[in-house]
């Protein structure tokens, strides 16, 4: 098993990628401690995992004190954290940049950035020398998307967040790097199509799916996979990586 041994934590536990990639590391031998804000969800995320490698804690990510909870709580089951994905993020609205809300966008950037900044902060004393660390940014954070200004703008700061933990996290060898998925099946992408076009989301769906290379959108499984060898000693010598999944999209 390739993380046999290891420990993983993952915040956005209880979501779509946030829970294959949990199912993922399980199979693979790690034991995981799944993050997310709603109680309610991270106990239903542990019953489904069926697993006693499974462990849950709600958690804010955009609260200093809550991250230092679940870093203290990764310390506290396991010892040490071999791996950490730092995944945890909301779409927000879709609008125009002169129409959208002041709050929505400090919404999208406290989750976003913040939440992504203080589990670096956290994190990264706690973790193992050479684990690994993988943050999830998005095809919007290597190019434009009208309507969105607060996620490609958050998005875009992921990769300086990872790139500045990249290099000063280098000496203990720990590797530090960003995953950039395209449209993924799931409830975030069935959210931002109803914004795009509230009267008929399939059109939205359609539109995306034009400019996808191969053809569909992709499966939270293939994040899972990706992540999965991010997290692995089989990536030993990647670090500060923009690690592109987005069926063509941005090519």
């Amino acid at each position: 098993m390739r993380l046999a041994g290891k420990a993983a934590v993952i915040t956005g536990g209880s979501g779509n990628i946030g829970m294959a990639t949990a199912a993922r590391f399980l199979a693979e031998g790690a034991r995981v401690l799944i993050v997310d804000r709603d109680a309610a969800r991270v106990e239903a995320a542990l019953a489904e995992l069926k697993s006693n490698s499974a462990h849950g804690l709600a958690c804010d990510v955009t609260s200093a004190e809550e991250t230092a909870r679940y870093a203290a709580e990764a310390q506290k089951l396991f010892g040490r954290t071999d791996i950490f994905f730092n995944n945890a993020g909301i779409a927000g609205a879709v609008a125009p940049t002169v129409d959208y809300k002041d709050a929505d966008f400090d919404a999208v950037m406290a989750v976003n950035v913040r939440g992504v900044f203080l589990g670096l902060k956290h994190m990264l004393p706690v973790m193992k020398d050479g684990g690994s660390i993988v943050c999830t940014s998005s095809v919007a954070g290597l190019r434009g998307s009208a309507g969105m200004p607060a996620y490609v703008a958050s998005k875009h700061a992921v990769v300086g967040l990872m790139r500045v933990a990249a290099i000063e996290a280098a000496p203990r060898k720990i590797r530090v790097n960003t995953v950039h998925p395209g449209p993924v099946q799931g409830d975030m992408m069935r959210g931002l199509e109803g914004g795009m076009a509230p009267a008929n989301p399939d059109t939205a769906h359609d539109l995306i799916l034009q400019r996808m290379r191969l053809g569909r959108y992709i499966e939270t499984k293939e994040i899972a996979d990706l992540v999965t060898f991010l997290a692995s000693d089989e990536s030993r010598m990647i670090t500060g990586a923009t690690m592109v999944i987005d069926a063509g999209m941005a090519g």
